[in-house]
């Protein structure tokens, strides 16, 4: 079935995550000026502040002011960047969105891409990134390792080499809105949520300024939250694991008997004990850890805390440039 055409007249939105951006700001900003002089169709630009501790917050008004259709979201402390983008998703108004990061990995040149392929009817493109610049061999290959690891194990099925770059339309979007996870996983939703979706390569530079925000600690993290969030075969080849061990105690046993009871044979081995022993002391307490990964997942959802808090919304184009108060029921997702 070929996808319907979007609505006539539509507009663009893009949603950018800020934390400690100083340093590449005013670079961005000047990019996406530039590209708004070539894409009238973008619109809304939101920018959410996600809790820095520079003068990102201060320098994005100092900016932005005047200029159509900026708005900035401040949380009040870090609630992590896919809070950040989900933030964004749930603020823009527009007909799609681009979700791309600052520090202008995120090529312009793919957003016209994207567009071109929304105008065709599709409702999420991604960027799949051929390669890589600026960043070491063991964030490389980790990277890939995980894009793999998690396509193998998650119920969903998530495009290879993909991060949260990508346009979306407003029908995703709602339906976006809708999830409540306290944890959300923006790419692998995305992906779950369905829709019509196609990618586009495309060689990810390295930063233009500053540094990473994602070192190998938050990695870590957003690959464990991805694989608990859309995927239980952990807790299975647990089990599994657990049978398999039982099976082979029980055969061990009975060698021993057989071994004593039958042939004579003395058995002894102190050091092939203690290193069995330590084995799968080993191994229960890693999956100790992954059921205890779950457990935390399910532990935060029940809480049903704030997903996030917004101290501060500032519109570009508002009266005299004023700040414009979060309303204290919406501000808590």
């Amino acid at each position: 079935m070929t996808p319907a055409a979007p609505p006539p007249r539509e507009t663009v939105g893009l949603v950018i995550p800020l934390y400690n951006e100083e340093a590449v700001l005013p670079l961005l900003i000047d990019a996406i000026e530039a590209f708004r002089q070539d894409h009238p169709e973008v619109q809304q630009i939101v920018l959410v502040d996600d809790g820095s501790t520079d003068a990102t917050a201060r320098l994005a008004r100092d900016l932005t002011a005047g200029k159509p259709g900026y708005v900035l979201i401040r949380f009040s402390r870090n609630f992590g960047h896919q809070l950040a983008i989900t933030a964004g998703m749930e603020a823009v108004r527009t007909d799609a969105a681009v979700i791309m990061d600052a520090d202008l990995q995120d090529p312009f040149w793919v957003v016209t891409e994207m567009i071109a392929r929304w105008r065709q009817g599709y409702d999420v493109v991604y960027g799949v990134r051929k390669r890589r610049e600026g960043e070491t061999l063991f964030k490389r290959t980790a990277t890939r390792l995980f894009y793999r690891l998690f396509q193998r194990l998650a119920d969903v099925d998530a495009p290879l080499d993909t991060g949260d770059f990508r346009l979306v339309s407003r029908a995703v979007l709602d339906e976006y809105r809708r999830i409540q996870e306290q944890q959300p996983y923006v790419r692998g939703l995305i992906a779950w949520l369905g829709f019509n979706q196609t990618g586009i390569e495309y060689v990810r530079p390295g930063r233009a300024a500053g540094q990473t925000k994602y070192p190998f600690r938050k990695l870590l993290q957003l690959a464990v939250d991805g694989i608990t969030a859309f995927s239980d075969r952990p807790l299975r080849y647990a089990a599994r694991l657990g049978l398999v061990a039982s099976a082979l105690s029980m055969l061990g046993l009975v060698w021993v008997v057989v071994a004593k009871l039958v042939y004579g044979i003395p058995v002894s081995g102190w050091a092939s004990l203690m290193v069995t022993l330590f084995l799968f002391g080993g191994l229960q307490l890693f999956f100790l850890g992954v059921l205890g990964s779950y457990l935390a997942r399910v532990f935060a959802e029940v809480r049903r805390r704030p997903r996030y808090i917004i101290r501060e919304r500032w519109h570009s184009d508002a009266d005299a440039g004023a700040s414009v108060p979060a309303p204290s029921r919406p501000a808590a997702r």
